[in-house]
């Protein structure tokens, strides 16, 4: 772990590039000790309808949901959201400047008894940990 589940507004799509989005938070994400590379997950939902504000179909929105395994001290993950959440404005600034756009982040724990996990990516990559 962590997963990061990003929803944005389909209206960001001419304006931000997704992948190169969701490459930063991940590269981001890699650079932080809490945060074993093995578990990274970061995927994009486009979401189609939705109303925000006064209804200006102009308006979009960038919200990052991060789920992390159960453990770490409340100090680090403040930082790890905050590092996550400073990676993700500095990408969207561009867009921001001509678009308006919320963004916002979260970060919660996973109780570990109720989400097993099974994974061989740790056996495949290519640079140890």
């Amino acid at each position: 772990m962590p997963h990061f589940h990003i929803d944005y507004s389909a209206n960001l799509e001419d304006v931000i590039d997704i992948s190169a989005f969701c490459e930063a938070v991940r590269k981001e994400a890699a650079g932080i000790e809490a945060f074993p590379l093995a578990g990274i997950r970061v995927r994009a939902t486009r979401v189609d309808h939705y109303a925000i504000a006064d209804g200006n179909p102009e308006h979009g929105f960038v919200d990052i949901s991060v789920r992390l395994r159960e453990g770490r001290e409340d100090e680090i993950k403040h930082e790890a959201i905050s590092r996550i959440f400073e990676a993700a404005k500095t990408f969207l600034a561009p867009a921001m400047e001509t678009r308006s756009i919320a963004l916002s982040a979260e970060m919660r724990d996973i109780n570990a008894v109720f989400s097993p996990k099974h994974s061989t990516i740790r056996d495949h990559l290519k640079d140890s940990e």
